[in-house]
């Protein structure tokens, strides 16, 4: 099994997440991890927290290293950038499509984003709306949702897929429709195939407070939500909604259901975080390829401190890991 691992934007904490967590979880098995980053990052990054990974060079497929590290770029980063800069919003991006284009060649099995700054990667010339849309264009799909998944210290699961992502909460409603909602719903019940659950059942979240009032607080249940829902169980899928959101994820949390198909970003990924924080990982639903994420951002603020949780990034890699896997028997 080959894990690619994408080092994000070097001056936020990528680099000290991913060797962290690859000091924890490269011992538990014999995948083998090629970092597409800055090779004198990863070597320094290595040294300052003292994890005595050995690192290789990257040379072919065939290398038998457990780490290797290749940089597509001619040119190796400073290693003094400020937080933020635009040589290394620009690097992060390369190396993204770098790993993408790896993985449509079947070059990697799966591959794992470490975060980025969409702000400073915008501010340093790209159109970019996220690496979820990124991926998404370099696979040639419009075809993919969001999820994030998380659980407690109990082991007790939140899996959220997203009709709409980055939406400013003025424009959800006209930009919600009834085949993304389809859409999500059919990648979360596929999802749950993949992560060979039990059962698919999936419940559905209501735009509108208490799922509208039966059209007192808002018809989009009526003329969206609810028709999506009744389409996807026309295609024998175990879809139930719309739900009010304020009572649905008590329900889900116990056990009810074992997705959640959210109208827009925080109505889903409030409740994930609340129960998750540390463990949640980002799920791109649809790719003709494995991509996982920390649910997390750069944190600028403490890069460098070797402070960072790599909690998220372990749960990120474990899970990009375990659908190669299934992938691989199918």
């Amino acid at each position: 099994m080959f894990i690619g691992i994408t080092l994000g934007d070097v001056t936020g904490i990528g680099p000290e997440v991913t060797l962290k967590a690859l000091a924890k979880e490269a011992p538990s098995d014999d995948a083998r991890y090629l970092i597409i980053g800055d090779a004198d990052c990863v070597r320094r990054t290595n040294e300052q927290l003292q994890l005595q990974l050995q690192l290789a060079d990257y040379r072919d497929h065939d290398s038998s290293a457990r780490i290797s590290v290749y940089n597509p770029l001619s040119e190796s980063l400073s290693a003094d950038l400020v937080a933020g800069s635009p040589a290394a919003a620009r690097a992060a991006v390369s190396w993204l499509k770098e790993a993408a284009e790896r993985c449509l060649r079947h070059e990697l099995d799966a591959m794992v984003t470490a975060p980025v700054s969409k702000e400073n990667i915008i501010r340093a010339g790209h159109a970019f709306i996220g690496q979820t849309e990124f991926l998404s264009q370099i696979a040639g799909t419009e075809r993919t949702v969001m999820m994030l998944l998380g659980h407690d210290e109990r082991g007790r699961w939140l899996r959220v897929a997203l009709a709409t992502t980055h939406v400013p909460l003025k424009m959800v409603s006209e930009q919600l429709t009834r085949a993304k909602i389809e859409l999500a719903i059919e990648l979360a019940a596929q999802a749950c195939r993949d992560l060979r659950l039990p059962r698919a059942r999936v419940a559905v979240c209501g735009l509108n407070p208490h799922a509208g009032e039966g059209g007192e607080l808002g018809t989009e249940e009526k003329t969206t939500v609810g028709p999506a829902v009744l389409a996807s169980q026309r295609k024998q899928i175990d879809a139930r909604g719309p739900f009010s959101a304020d009572t649905l994820f008590y329900h889900v949390y116990r056990g009810d259901y074992d997705a959640v198909v959210a109208m827009y970003h925080d109505q889903g990924l409030c409740p994930l975080k609340l129960i998750g924080f540390e463990t949640g990982v980002n799920w791109t639903l649809g790719l003709p390829f494995i991509r996982t994420s920390p649910d997390h951002g750069t944190a600028y603020n403490i890069a460098g401190e070797g402070i960072a949780d790599p909690s998220s990034m372990i749960s990120a890699i474990q899970l990009a890991k375990q659908l190669a896997a299934a992938r691989a028997l199918v």
